[in-house]
C-alpha cells in the first residue's frame, strides 16, 4: 500500500514537474517573444532614424550644392558685366537674404556695379570682315587667279592669323564687344511705330571700351571656290556651328574656319570680352545661297542661272535644293542661339547709292523669299560696297524716299563703310545709323604705309604686329574678290 501511495506521489510529482516546466517554459518563450519584439521595434525606430538623418543630410547638401551652383552661374552672368542679372538669379534663392554666402555674392556685384560707368553711344567703333582666308598660299597666288583676282583677295579679306592677332589685342586692349542695339534703348508704339534713344546705362568698367563687328557676305560665293577659303558652314554633334573646309591635297576637316566659330570660342575661353553675350552682326546676300549651301530659288528652278551656278549644278548632279535650305536653316537657329543676329545685305549685293525704289523693291523681294525664310526678319541693313541712302546729314524720310521705303519695311539700324574715323553715329528718332570700318588688307596697309590720313586702328591693335607678311605688297584698291 505504502508502495502504491508512494508511486502515485512520485507520478503526481513528475507531472507536476512537467506542468511547471511547461509553464516556464511558456513564460520563458513568452518573455522571449516580448524582448525580441522590444529589440525589432528599437531597430526599426533606429534604422528610421538614421534614414531620415541621412535624408536630412543629403537635402542639406544639396541645398549647398544649389546655392554654389546659382553662385557660379551668377559669377558667369557678372563677368558679362551683368551685374544686375546676377544678382536678379541669386535673389531666386531661398534664404537670399539670410544666408551669408548668398548675401556676400550680392554685397560684390552690387559694389562692382557701382564701380562702372556710362559710354557714350556716339562714340563707338564698329569693324567689320569678309569670310576669313585660311591658305594665304592659295589666296594670294597669281599664277592661279590671275593679278586682278588676287589684288582683290589681297585688298577686301583678312587672314586667320590677323583676325586671331586683332581679337586677341582688342581684348587685352579693354575693347568690349556689344551689339549695335545695345547703343539705344527702343519703344514702341501701339501702332507699331518704334522710336529710338540714345542708351545712356550702357555701363562697363572705367577702362573698357565698346565696339559694335559685322560679318559681309558670308555666303562662300562660287568665286571663292578653291581659294583658301571655307566651303560651308555646319553644325557639329554640339549644336555648335563649325566651318567645313577643304585644304590644297582635297582633305576635308570640320573646324574653325572662320569668323564666327572663331569669336565663338574666343568669347567662351574669355566671357568678359562679351557685353551680356553679344555677338556680332551677319549681313547677309542671297544670289549664291547662304552660308555656302545654294539656297537661292534659281537653283531650284534652274531659270536665270549665271555661268558660275550652271557650272556648279553641272557639278553636283545629286544636288537637293530642300535638303540645303533644312540644313542652312540648322545654321542659322545655332548662330542665333549663340548670339548673333542677321542684317540684310541686299539679295544682290546691290550698291544702294542713286537706285530707285522700284529697283530696290524688287531686290527686297527676292531677300525676304530668299534669305529671310532661311536667317529670321531682321531690322538691319549694312549697305553693300560700304554705300549709303544719303549724306553726313540725318535721314528724313519727307525729303529721302529710299530711307522712307526701308522703313516702311521695318529697318531701324542702317550701317555703311567708314573708314576716316574710329566711330561714326547717328541716333535719332526713327533709326540708328553707325560708320564701319573694315579690317582688310588694304585699311590695314593704308594705316601700316602711313598712307591714310589717320590711323584708326591705333587704339584697336597694332597694325604692324597683325599685318599678314605673307600678302603681296604694296595693297592697291584695284581688282576683284
Amino acid at each position: 500500500m505504502a508502495n502504491r501511495r508512494n508511486s502515485r506521489r512520485r507520478r503526481r510529482q513528475r507531472q507536476l514537474r512537467i506542468i511547471y516546466a511547461s509553464v516556464l517554459l511558456l513564460v520563458v518563450a513568452v518573455a522571449a517573444l516580448a524582448v525580441g519584439s522590444s529589440i525589432h521595434s528599437s531597430q526599426k525606430k533606429n534604422d528610421q532614424l538614421r534614414a531620415a538623418r541621412a535624408a536630412e543630410i543629403a537635402a542639406e547638401e544639396q541645398e549647398i550644392a544649389d546655392r554654389r551652383a546659382a553662385i557660379a552661374e551668377a559669377e558667369e552672368v557678372a563677368s558679362t558685366y551683368d551685374y544686375d542679372g546676377a544678382i536678379a538669379l541669386l535673389q531666386q534663392q531661398e534664404d537670399y537674404d539670410t544666408d551669408t554666402e548668398l548675401i556676400n555674392a550680392i554685397a560684390k556685384f552690387t559694389a562692382s556695379k557701382s564701380m562702372l560707368e556710362a559710354k557714350d553711344p556716339l562714340k563707338v567703333p564698329h569693324i567689320f570682315y569678309h569670310s576669313l582666308i585660311v591658305d594665304p598660299d592659295r589666296a594670294f597666288n597669281t599664277s592661279m587667279w590671275g593679278e586682278e583676282t588676287v589684288a582683290g583677295i589681297n585688298a577686301w579679306m583678312t587672314t586667320v592669323d590677323e583676325f586671331d592677332k586683332i581679337t586677341q589685342q582688342m581684348y587685352d586692349n579693354g575693347w568690349i564687344l556689344i551689339r549695335m542695339r545695345d547703343l539705344v534703348t527702343e519703344t514702341t508704339d501701339d501702332d507699331g511705330t518704334v522710336h529710338l534713344k540714345q542708351n545712356r546705362s550702357l555701363l562697363l568698367p572705367a577702362d573698357k571700351h565698346p565696339y559694335v563687328l559685322s560679318i559681309d557676305d558670308w555666303s562662300y560665293y562660287h568665286s571663292y571656290e578653291g581659294k583658301g577659303y571655307g566651303d560651308k558652314a555646319v553644325v557639329d554633334e554640339n549644336g555648335e556651328v563649325k566651318i567645313q573646309y577643304t585644304d590644297a591635297n582635297g582633305n576635308v576637316d570640320i573646324g574653325n574656319y572662320d569668323v564666327v566659330p572663331r569669336l565663338n570660342d574666343f568669347i567662351k575661353a574669355h566671357p568678359d570680352a562679351s557685353y551680356r553675350g553679344a555677338r556680332g552682326l551677319i549681313a547677309m546676300t542671297g544670289y549664291n545661297g547662304v552660308f555656302g549651301y545654294r539656297t537661292d530659288v534659281a537653283y531650284k528652278t534652274l531659270e536665270r542661272l549665271d555661268r558660275d551656278q550652271g557650272e556648279w549644278l553641272d557639278a553636283h548632279p545629286d544636288f537637293d535644293w530642300d535638303k540645303d535650305v533644312a540644313e542652312a536653316k540648322k545654321v542659322a537657329e545655332a548662330c542665333k542661339a549663340a548670339g548673333w543676329e542677321f542684317a540684310c545685305h541686299t539679295w544682290g549685293h546691290l550698291s544702294v547709292t542713286d537706285k530707285s525704289v522700284e529697283t530696290l523693291s524688287t531686290d527686297q523681294d527676292k531677300w525676304q523669299n530668299t534669305v529671310a525664310n532661311i536667317t529670321g526678319k531682321t531690322d538691319t541693313i549694312i549697305f553693300a560696297h560700304g554705300n549709303d541712302i544719303g549724306s553726313w546729314k540725318p535721314y528724313d524720310a519727307s525729303t529721302n524716299d529710299v530711307y522712307a521705303y526701308f522703313k516702311k519695311m521695318g529697318y531701324n539700324f542702317y550701317a555703311n563703310v567708314d573708314a576716316s574715323n574710329e566711330y561714326w553715329v547717328q541716333i535719332q528718332d526713327g533709326f540708328c545709323r553707325q560708320g564701319r570700318i573694315d579690317c582688310d588688307g588694304l585699311q590695314m596697309w593704308r594705316a601700316k604705309s602711313g598712307a591714310a590720313k589717320k590711323n584708326v586702328f591705333e587704339s584697336l591693335f597694332d597694325v604692324n604686329s597683325v599685318f599678314d607678311s605673307r600678302r603681296p605688297t604694296p595693297v592697291s584698291a584695284s581688282g576683284k574678290a
